[in-house]
């Protein structure tokens, strides 16, 4: 189980929100979410009689997002923000900024943005040295020329860019007093929000010499709308990719930010338009992988390291220009293709007076062990790596098939059972199940090869676990994907529909059971084992029972199924 974790977290350093999803959890990151006692899916075969119409919608619309509450259930320490609510957060932090230092939002807005967006980081600095802050960010008291301007605006003033004569009105000056007419400063404005993306954000005075900074209120005053906007998103983006608290979910197009406080070691957090990544490498999610790991692994997958060991492990070397040659023909009469030597295939000698190479003679075990090992190894990878794919294939597949059931078949079963739509939620909590476990199959076999081989003890232990989660997630795969099917053309509630819906819910239940077991044990490094090898295993393998109907493991001590409550056939005839 996952210990529930409500962090607190300093005011100052994390954006806030009031109305922003809280998401805190207290159960299994694999288990099925199901609640016996609130859940539509153990009603009675007569409770789908003379159901209210009303009443079912209502359930309906709520049990419709039923992957956002499986995600708000299993996400660790974890806040889904849409743009409004980051800007609302950003407009608090420059408030609060404004109120205790007694800048203008402007200048707030500014300290923020060179401190990385934290509130404590600006006031500590501020109290501990106001005059190196404002020097380091820019910020000039106002000069008693731009207030002169101001009040007579009559005068006439050379633009210190174009230098053409403007009355005052026209012109436009930073903290710093370096006079310049506003053409010339929305050409400048619009150059760099245009050409220097988010780096329009540091927008310091023309004038070469001079470093103060210009604030969003001339932006505002003297960009077009277009390139308002445009530095309103740069600035938005700054808020989100400069604060060590939050990022943006990868997925394409969407427009979710996540902060993430978790300090459990579990970075796997999931976006509300359903995209899981890990919050410390921004990969996919890969428990129980590290990302270290996941890095090699991706590297090795994208090298041209594999390459090497086939050639190898099945070529062999000229053995004149030693350029390495692989056979593609059926005899032995080999000629190289770049200095024409002619030699044989077998025992590599010239070809002109070869007679024969059939007669053992002994060699250097050195070249045969290289290939030997060459090839060991590139069989090796070859092992985990088509398994890898297949369970990665297999969860992209079961993702889409989840979908198309969603859309497509739960209006075909809803007619042909005459259940409302709304207690399928099973279903798709059983699909979601299939995702999340081939996720965690699909890595457990990365981390498998890079198991140490000199550990036979954890190696024997780890297949085990594997092995014992694949075959139940194959059941749980093969029940939510094939026997579903048969109740698509039924006319009227079927009693196999029940016992269906309990199956699937048992296996449901023992799947995520296994592999927490599975995730749990590889993130401890598999430390379970003992220095004796697997034998602690295997007793307590002898002390469980089977249940025939879902194939949940129970202890030897209880006659129930505790999943399904099916007897113990074997315990009952004893």
């Amino acid at each position: 189980m996952i210990p529930s974790s409500t962090t607190s977290l300093a005011m100052d350093d994390v954006h806030r929100s009031s109305d922003s999803v809280k998401v805190e959890s207290t159960i299994n990151y694999y288990s099925d979410g199901f609640d016996d006692s609130e859940d539509p899916l153990f009603l009675s075969d007569d409770d789908f009689v003379g159901d209210d119409d009303g009443a079912a919608d209502a359930l309906l619309e709520d049990i419709k997002e039923d992957e956002i509450d499986l995600l708000k259930q299993k996400q660790q320490d974890c806040k889904i923000l849409n743009t409004t609510e980051l800007r609302q957060r950003m407009e608090q932090d420059v408030a609060q900024v404004s109120s205790v230092l007694s800048v203008s939002k402007f200048e707030a807005s500014i300290l923020l943005r060179n401190y990385n967006w934290s509130v404590s980081k600006v006031s500590d600095a501020w109290f501990t040295d106001e005059s190196a802050v404002r020097e380091k960010v820019g910020l000039l008291v106002k000069t008693v020329i731009s207030c002169g301007i101001v009040s007579n605006k009559r005068k006439i003033i050379i633009c210190g860019i174009c230098f053409e004569s403007h009355t005052s009105d026209r012109i436009r000056c930073a903290d710093c007093g370096h006079l310049y007419c506003e053409i010339c400063w929305s050409i400048y404005i619009s150059t760099s929000i245009n050409n220097d993306g988010a780096g329009c954000l540091m927008l310091r005075c023309p004038d070469p010499s001079c470093h103060a900074a210009i604030g969003q209120d001339m932006i505002d005053s003297l960009a077009s709308e277009e390139d308002r906007k445009k530095y309103s998103d740069f600035l938005l983006r700054s808020y989100v990719e400069d604060n060590r608290t939050t990022k943006w979910c990868p997925a394409p197009a969407c427009e979710y930010a996540v902060e993430f406080s978790g300090a459990d070691g579990i970075f796997d957090v999931t976006c509300r338009c359903l995209t899981s990544f890990c919050w410390n490498c921004e990969e996919e999610c890969h428990r129980p992988m590290d990302c270290e790991t996941v890095r090699k692994w991706i590297s090795k997958n994208s090298s041209e390291s594999e390459n090497v060991n086939y050639i190898l492990a099945y070529c062999k070397p000229c053995p004149n220009c030693k350029r390495p040659i692989e056979k593609n023909h059926g005899c032995m009469h080999m000629t190289c293709r770049v200095c024409r030597n002619e030699f044989c295939w077998l025992c590599l000698g010239p070809w002109k007076g070869h007679m024969n190479c059939n007669r053992y003679m002994e060699r250097t075990d050195s070249e045969d062990k290289r290939k030997k090992m060459a090839k060991e190894s590139l069989e090796k990878y070859t092992h985990y790596f088509e398994r890898w794919d297949a369970n990665r294939k297999s969860k992209l597949k079961a993702r889409a098939d989840h979908q198309r059931v969603k859309d497509e078949e739960f209006k075909k079963l809803s007619l042909s059972q005459d259940i409302p739509e709304a207690h399928f939620e099973f279903i798709s909590k059983a699909w979601l199940q299939v995702v999340e476990c081939r996720r965690a199959l699909e890595w457990s076999y990365s981390y498998g090869y890079y198991l140490p081989d000199n550990e036979p003890a954890k190696k024997q232990f780890f297949e085990y676990l594997q092995g014992e989660a694949e075959s139940t997630l194959e059941k749980l795969h093969n029940c939510v994907e094939s026997e579903l099917k048969e109740f698509l053309d039924v006319d009227g509630l079927s009693k196999k529909f029940s016992e269906f819906r309990t199956k699937l819910v048992g296996l449901t239940t023992v799947t995520g059971d296994y592999f927490e077991k599975l995730v749990r044990a590889l993130e401890n490094g598999l430390s379970d084992v003992n220095s004796h090898g697997t034998k602690g295993l295997e007793e307590e393998v002898e002390d469980c029972w089977c249940c025939d109907r879902c194939t949940y493991a129970n202890p030897s001590s209880i006659r129930s199924c505790k999943v399904c409550g099916s007897l113990n056939i074997d315990n009952v005839n004893e």
